[in-house]
């Protein structure tokens, strides 16, 4: 199992998690009012000098679901580039 990482525009919410929704995922952990800076966007720190947040998806998917789940975070980049989507996965195990 992978652990799939979205962030993305706190302005962007209801457009992003409808996407992955529809695309069948509905299980997800989200975190609300990240900040940070990366490359490519401008930072998102909730200050004057750099307003704005992140939100960020967790998703615990099958090996074989990631290859759609990166198909669909591209249509989303190449629908909303504004949005500064971002997906990474990592390894998951379930602790019992």
């Amino acid at each position: 199992m992978k652990m799939f990482l979205v962030v993305y525009c706190e302005a962007s919410d209801e457009y992003i998690l409808s996407a992955f929704k529809d695309a069948g995922f509905k299980a997800y952990t989200k975190m609300h009012g990240a900040t940070g800076e990366g490359p490519g966007s401008e930072p998102k720190l909730d200050t004057h000098c750099w307003p704005g947040r992140n939100n960020a998806l967790f998703i615990a998917v099958h090996d074989e679901d990631i290859s759609g789940l990166c198909d669909l975070v591209k249509r989303l980049k190449s629908e909303h580039p504004r949005a500064g989507v971002k997906a990474f996965t990592l390894p998951l195990e379930e602790c019992v």
